[in-house]
């Protein structure tokens, strides 16, 4: 089953990396995506895991995008 994501938490992560390579990257900012995922993950009915872990590629390895 492929993961769904929105926009709304790729934008999320997409700030959060941001802020990470800048080395600024705030508790709150990192709290919000993670609150975002779980309950993107629970309402989809999705694995928590599965939907960080393609967030974070779709963010951090565009390259990859399977399209």
């Amino acid at each position: 089953m492929a993961i769904e994501l929105t926009d709304e938490l790729i934008e999320l992560e997409r700030a959060a990396w941001a802020e990470q390579q800048e080395q600024r990257l705030t508790v709150e900012t990192a709290a919000r995506v993670q609150a975002a995922i779980t309950a993107h993950a629970e309402a989809t009915g999705q694995s928590r895991y599965e939907v960080e872990r393609e967030l974070k590629r779709v963010v951090r390895h565009p390259e990859q995008d399977k399209g």
